[in-house]
């Protein structure tokens, strides 16, 4: 009697299905080797087994029309493989432990793609996301699914470069055009007001307002720090020092002070130096 009819009667007597497989199986009698499956929930899988789990490369497809191709371990998604969803997403790339980590990419239902790194089933890293729509494309970091962190926002004929948080553009950034000018300014983000009746539990939204830097404002980002202004203290003395000693030496020279084996001399320690 085979497995199949023998798992047929035993669902008879209980009327309660528990599955089909037919395949290989190890001396404990254990899926073990190749196989096909149709779980109690009506899902099925052919592929790999090893002591009773799905490991190896397999294919699951689910009842509700999902299917995924690639590699188990355990029991679970893990290595590489592409997952179908049902409204015609597709993901194909890195699996640890049933979720999407490492690099993959993600072709989203209404044309926009992001190819790029995965931690816990989010964007997170570095990655590219292109918008179908308007042909433009956001290539930066990531942090838990949004975008963090410094990242370019690349349009036709220009482009924005600076630092993000969740989505949003925020402090100083600057545009530039592929006419070959820029314009530098900043970001700033605020939440507006909740509407009356509005939920007070609900996120805030956010908005950005660009504010492009003046001459004046330009000018002063350009000026020198106090740090700055020290550093060039010391040079200007350490300048006029120098200055000093220089006229020191020509009057030496003009006094008759033979100042050639001296110099000779310096020049051959910085030759051994140089060596």
């Amino acid at each position: 009697m085979s497995d199949y009819e023998e798992e047929e009667e035993l669902e008879e007597e209980s009327g309660v299905y528990i599955g089909e497989y037919e395949g290989e199986r190890n001396e404990e009698k254990e899926r073990h080797g190749y196989g096909k499956a149709v779980l109690p929930n009506r899902d099925s899988y052919e592929g790999y087994y090893q002591h009773g789990k799905r490991h190896g490369q397999g294919t699951y497809k689910f009842k509700n029309g999902c299917r995924y191709i690639g590699e188990y371990v355990k029991n679970k998604k893990h290595g590489q493989g592409t997952f179908f969803y049902l409204d015609g997403s597709k993901y194909e790339g890195s699996w640890v432990d049933d979720l999407r980590e490492g690099y993959g990419v993600y072709h989203y239902a209404n044309g926009d793609r992001y190819e790029g790194e995965w931690k816990q089933d989010l964007r997170h890293g570095q990655g590219t996301y292109f918008y179908a729509e308007t042909g433009s494309k956001y290539v930066g970091l990531w942090k838990k699914g949004k975008m963090t962190g410094h990242g370019e926002v690349i349009h036709k004929n220009h482009k924005y470069v600076g630092k993000f948080k969740e989505n949003f553009p925020r402090g100083n950034g600057k545009y530039v055009f592929d006419i070959g000018c820029e314009q530098i300014g900043e970001y700033l983000t605020s939440a507006q007001p909740l509407e009356d009746g509005a939920d007070e539990d609900a996120p805030p939204v956010m908005t950005s307002k660009w504010i492009a830097h003046t001459t004046q404002q330009l000018s002063n980002m350009l000026e020198p720090s106090p740090e700055d202004l020290i550093d060039n203290d010391d040079e200007e003395k350490n300048s006029e020092s120098n200055a000093g000693n220089d006229g020191n030496q020509d009057d030496n020279t003009e006094n008759g002070n033979n100042d050639n084996d001296v110099s000779e001399d310096r020049g051959d320690d910085q030759n051994e130096a140089e060596d």
